[in-house]
């Protein structure tokens, strides 16, 4: 009898070998109901696959420079490497006399051609490169849909006699001989960028805000109430205005201003999941325990909202995002010059006859934000309760 209670159970013994699928289970941490809830994301194959595209778009963007530049990746020069895309080697090291090196220079090339090579992105040209060898003036079309005729007085300077002898714009250019492609691979970057760092702040401070509201309740909440219905009644766009008036709104200027009205759109949420789950019985115990009330907040409370805070996340990325987008193509955006996709629709607004410009713009910004709604779509399904605990 004594064997048999101090002997552990079977399935206590750290010597027993776990069945694969319960060693998985183990290694990813996940509960019955968060796997029954990744089990629902992945049924929803339209959300699904829509989160992988969109990770290897937004993964590809990130290398933009190893993609769209006007500089080699590699240089084998006189028995020397060089990395002209992570280092920027004066022109003196190939002869010249300036203190930057243009790759794209006839004279350049011909230097490194004849003492070495280079291995260049399958783009030469970065989001601020002008082509200044346009075949037609600038908004110049896809190189695709030019005649040799066009072609040949640029290409001749080069040894050809044909459109295929250029380097190509495969969607051609903008109103600045700057190539499409290059700024639409720069332009969805820095927008997702832009609004998946938006997103994380205004979340922070909104979970936070909404909690303590909710938790705390009486006047706490309403006071807190109060003052955000006379904040969010400042006009967010007229403020821009007037600072893109004063000072040229860089990235982080415009990012801190939109942070200034973006926290609110979670605090709604949050509060009344607070407000609902705060008289619960294991609040209550928690309390009478001596647990203080940030721990009760984080540790009990928090889970429990972040379930229906989770699927308003892709719907407010696509919110910020929509918003750099509008004030780029207003002009109240990013500095000029910068790869912006709003920018680029506002060319295409200016240039009706191009319209690879508007269209490519469209095009991406169209998916992109396809692709966030069905990821929502498919985050709202998963944590669906009838479905999860169906």
């Amino acid at each position: 009898m004594d064997t048999l209670i101090d002997a552990p159970p079977p399935a206590l013994r750290s010597d027993t070998p776990l069945a694969p699928a319960e060693a998985k289970q183990g290694w990813l941490k996940l509960s019955p109901i968060n796997r029954r809830r990744l089990n629902n994301f992945k049924a929803n194959k339209r959300g699904w696959w829509s989160l992988w595209l969109f990770l290897l778009l937004f993964v590809l963007s990130l290398f933009a420079e190893f993609i769209a530049n006007d500089r080699p990746l590699v240089v084998r020069y006189k028995d020397e490497w060089l990395f002209p895309v992570a280092v920027n080697y004066p022109e003196e090291k190939f002869g010249g006399f300036l203190a930057t090196t243009d790759y794209r220079d006839p004279v350049i090339a011909k230097e490194i051609a004849a003492n070495g090579f280079a291995i260049w992105p399958p783009i030469r040209y970065s989001y601020r490169t002008h082509n200044l060898d346009l075949p037609v003036p600038a908004p110049a079309p896809p190189t695709w849909m030019l005649k040799d005729e066009q072609c040949r007085p640029i290409a001749e300077r080069n040894g050809g006699s044909t459109c295929r002898d250029l380097e190509w714009n495969w969607l051609g250019t903008d109103d600045q001989g700057r190539d499409v492609v290059a700024r639409l691979i720069y332009g969805f970057r820095i927008s997702v960028l832009f609004g998946l760092i938006l997103c994380a702040f205004s979340s922070v401070i909104g979970i936070a805000a909404g909690a303590i509201q909710g938790y705390f309740g009486g006047w706490t909440d309403l006071i807190f109430q109060r003052l955000i219905e006379i904040w969010t009644s400042i006009p967010a766009l007229y403020l821009l205005i007037i600072v893109a008036a004063i000072i040229t709104p860089s990235f982080f200027v415009l990012l801190g201003i939109l942070l200034l009205f973006s926290w609110v759109a979670l605090v709604g949420v949050v509060r009344a999941e607070f407000l609902r789950a705060r008289n619960f019985e294991y609040v209550r115990a928690a309390r009478a325990l001596g647990l203080s009330n940030r721990t009760i907040m984080i540790r009990h409370l928090l889970p429990n909202a972040m379930v229906a805070t989770l699927t308003f996340l892709p719907f407010i990325l696509n919110g910020s995002i929509t918003t750099l987008t509008s004030l780029d193509f207003l002009g109240f955006g990013l500095p000029p010059g910068s790869p912006s996709l709003g920018e680029l629709l506002a060319q295409g607004k200016a240039n009706l006859q191009a319209p690879w410009l508007g269209l490519s713009g469209f095009i991406v910004i169209a998916l992109m934000l396809s692709l966030l709604i069905f990821i929502g779509e498919a985050v709202r399904d998963a944590f669906d309760p009838r479905k999860t605990f169906a």
